[in-house]
């Protein structure tokens, strides 16, 4: 075994003596490889009626083949220009369905030759599903008669869904509007063929326009040209049993939205110029009412190009926006408008209006409501009840509202005002129920609305479910779950009358299935699904939520975990691994609440350390690392420091309880979290390695903000300097393995993020891997990059952590002194 260990550390000692190293896709060792290989459980889709099942089944992962189908990164999507569907979509590949109550499901016949669907879209009666299958050479519709338990072809694959939104139902069950490949679409460019014919110029007139780093933008004319042809569709009318009819022309449609009656239809199209700063949503777009049976009916949005805006996370575009139909009415649009002109900096009693125009389209919308913060949605109830919502970033707020939409002088009543961040105060979300139109709408009886909550408190996580009286905005508790071995989570309120209501319960070696529970009976419980655990390796595992203090008091909690077999008796010294991801707060009540569920199933997704546990390590999996900066303080202006107290005292705490050898602890990270784990080693002596995967490590190539920090770089160059990486590289003392997705999409963590660092750390000689995973994006998706990952990340655990050199990591006595 000796001999073992002292190959592999060899081997890892050497890395940064070489430029790089052609290693094919590894395994990680077979405890893990067990768990990897685990079947998934299928998704679950139920009718309103709670009454039909459908089992959607797929891969835990995909392949590399699949990440290597052709991909064009076009104005903030990833199409594959072949089959005309996004290149990331998830696939299933089986269908099974079952009545709720039943123990056993049917497998569905019909289904095509391998497989791919996606885009489930429920018909307005619930009786058939539609979803799109995809080929090797385009997209298809296919339909599943429920009740039959059989699927059929619909149309040839020549469906658009590159721009999404690609089904949408008839109100009469018995068609579809489809977008399609238009004939006139013509070729497109290969731009790494095609011969420039001139250069590439942006302009700036002077205005403002501090974006985002996106990702995957427009970068010449020849990306125009092939976004148009890649979003250009014909809509059509594809009746059940597959005849196609036209309903509109070819142009660039986003989005299709039906009006709860059925009559109308709003189409959303792209209009040019387009951007190379901003993604396609923010591209000009028209709004269009047209009847059902194609007619043009009346334009009711026109926006143009939405590439400046005011400074700050809450800044919004001038105009209408968030348009959409009143739930409650058969034809009736309803919008915002910022009353700030879209500016944080402006001061106004009322930030937003919402306004409704009903059919036919043409007259003066009326005002319903106004909010203090930034409008964020309605749930609708009837012509006299409506529930708004609004939020606002800076300081943590919500507020929600009680109005009657039918008078709209009457000022809206504020039922709730509070910090979002604050879980224990959350009053839960309103209940819904579907109406004559088959949308949803509050559930209203004898003047009562109902509230479900994930019941969060000091002493545990509850769910509960409240009436609320609507008059007097009291709440009376109808249901609070008691259990404190399993958690149970509300998902859905099936029948109030008769205390119907659909659950999920799990415990940590109990995998997570439906039931319907009554409410008024106790413990009356039916199942509705039976899915056994297919992690028996870890199914004993210790696992609990510790709770303890950070040096200035606040308190903290992480989860954790023992190895396989662990003797909690003897505390033996174990290795650890400590997994965390920050978090900003505006208040220290709200960063120190538990929200955590010790009951909850342990399941060892790809990213997870839980892994481990079968290799010998303690894991502390979710560690709390709030950074809070109260009043005018921001966050960032101490991150370092409670970076690194959230650390130590997650360390103080695991240590106290005899578990570990602190001497021996690893610390991960993903995205955020890997931009702190290069943080904690650069300013700590805490850890005896750390892995950071997807991170960004120079924040002054994200200058206009970045995770929750809202001022740019040139508001607070000292915050950038600080909090990256980067700029400290000279300080890093402790083995750093980076991870980094070669196709990674999210917007601030390009791949150059990781290969620019790695090339700093290996200019001043730290000791650092730098692993790029081809086809990757932000997540990994195939298993041969997964497979790997887990192989990279246990060997350096083995090697710097598990069999590190003893007594070199400073003690929290000395850390103090």
């Amino acid at each position: 075994m000796r001999k073992i260990i002292f190959t592999l550390t060899f081997l890892w000692l050497s890395i940064p003596l070489l430029a790089q190293e052609n290693t094919r896709y590894q395994k990680p060792p077979q405890e893990i490889l067990d768990l990897v290989d685990a079947p998934l459980a299928p998704a679950v889709l139920m009718d309103d009626a709670a009454v039909n099942v459908v089992l959607l089944y797929r891969d835990a992962y995909k392949n590399i083949e699949e990440l290597s189908e052709t991909e064009l990164r076009l104005g903030g999507l990833r199409i594959n220009p072949k089959t005309n569907i996004g290149s990331r979509t998830n696939y299933y590949n089986n269908i099974q369905v079952k009545k709720a109550t039943a123990k056993e499901a049917t497998q569905v016949t019909g289904l095509p030759n391998n497989p791919r669907l996606s885009n489930f879209s429920w018909s307005p009666n619930q009786k058939m599903i539609a979803c799109l299958n995809t080929t090797s050479t385009g997209v298809e519709v296919w339909l599943l008669d429920i009740e039959k338990g059989v699927v059929k072809k619909v149309t040839d694959a020549t469906v658009n869904a590159n721009m999404g939104d690609a089904l949408n139902w008839f109100k009469d069950n018995n068609a579809l509007l489809v977008k399609m490949l238009p004939p006139s679409r013509k070729p497109l460019i290969n731009v790494a063929e095609a011969v420039p014919t001139g250069p590439t110029i942006s302009v700036s007139d002077g205005a403002k326009a501090q974006n985002r780093t996106y990702q995957d933008l427009l970068k010449n004319p020849n990306d125009e040209a092939n976004f148009e042809q890649l979003a250009l569709s014909e809509v059509k009318k594809v009746s059940i049993g597959g005849t196609a009819t036209p309903f509109l022309p070819t142009g660039m449609y986003r989005g299709i939205s039906f009006s709860p009656n059925g009559e109308y239809v709003m189409v959303t199209e792209i209009q040019r110029p387009f951007s190379y700063l901003v993604p396609y949503y923010r591209f000009p777009f028209t709004e269009t009412i047209y009847a059902k049976n194609g007619t043009k009916v009346q334009e009711v949005n026109n926006v143009p190009l939405d590439e400046v805006r005011p400074k700050g996370f809450m800044a919004t575009r001038k105009g209408k926006r968030n348009m959409s139909w009143r739930s409650d009415k058969g034809a009736t649009l309803v919008y915002a408008e910022a009353q700030d002109n879209g500016d944080p900096e402006i001061k106004v009693a009322y930030r937003d209006i919402v306004y409704q125009l009903e059919a036919p389209f043409n007259g003066k919308a009326s005002q319903i409501v106004k909010t203090k913060n930034r409008f964020s949605g309605i749930t609708w109830g009837d012509d006299n009840t409506a529930i708004a919502y609004d939020y606002w970033w800076n300081d943590r707020n919500t507020k929600t509202y009680l109005f009657n939409p039918s008078t709209p002088n009457v000022e809206a009543t504020i039922i709730s005002d509070r910090n979002y961040q604050d879980r224990y105060s959350d009053p839960g979300n309103f209940v819904t129920k579907q109406n004559k139109y088959n949308r949803n709408v509050l559930s209203i009886n004898k003047g009562k609305a109902y509230l479900m909550g994930d019941g969060y408190s000091k002493e545990g996580q509850f769910p509960f479910l409240d009436a609320f009286d609507l008059k007097t905005q009291k709440t009376n508790r109808l249901y609070q779950s008691k259990y404190t071995d399993k958690k149970e989570r509300l998902i859905d309120a099936v029948d109030l009358d008769k205390g119907k209501i659909l659950v999920r319960i799990e415990s940590p070696s109990e995998y997570p299935n439906y039931y319907f529970r009554n409410i008024k009976k106790e413990n009356d419980l039916t199942a509705v699904t039976s899915f056994e655990n297919p992690y028996k390796s870890i199914q004993d595992v210790h696992k609990e939520v510790i709770t303890y203090k950070r040096d200035d008091g606040l308190e903290l909690e992480g989860t954790l975990y023992l190895p396989v077999g662990y003797d909690k008796a003897k505390k033996e010294k174990m290795p650890m691994i400590l997994w965390a991801y920050p978090r900003e707060f505006k208040d220290k009540n709200s960063a120190s609440q538990s929200t955590s569920n010790p009951n909850e199933f342990i399941y060892p997704y790809y990213g997870s350390p839980i892994y481990w546990v079968t290799r010998g390590y303690v894991v502390l999996d979710d560690a709390a690392f709030p950074i809070v900066g109260e009043g005018d303080q921001e966050p960032n202006d101490t991150f370092r420091t409670q970076l690194v107290g959230n650390a130590k005292a997650a360390i103080d705490a695991v240590d106290k309880l005899g578990y570990i050898d602190r001497n021996r602890v690893g610390v991960g990270g993903h995205s955020y979290g890997a931009f702190m784990v290069a943080n904690l080693l650069s300013h700590s002596d805490l850890f005896a390695a750390g892995i950071a995967r997807s991170g960004a490590y120079n924040r002054t190539l994200t200058p206009f903000g970045f995770q929750s920090e809202e001022r740019s770089y040139w508001d607070s160059p000292e915050t950038y300097y600080t909090m990256s990486p980067f700029m400290h590289a000279d300080k890093m003392k402790t083995p750093l393995l980076l991870v980094h997705g070669e196709a990674d999409n999210n917007s601030g963590t390009y791949p150059l993020q990781s290969e620019r660092y790695f090339n700093a750390l290996k200019g001043l000689g730290a000791t650092a891997r730098l692993v790029m995973l081809p086809k990757e994006s932000h997540g990994y998706r195939a298993k041969e990059s997964i497979l790997h990952l887990l192989w990279e990340q246990d060997t350096w655990l083995e090697t710097y952590v598990k069999n590190r050199e003893t007594n070199t990591i400073k003690t929290s006595s000395e850390i103090k002194k």
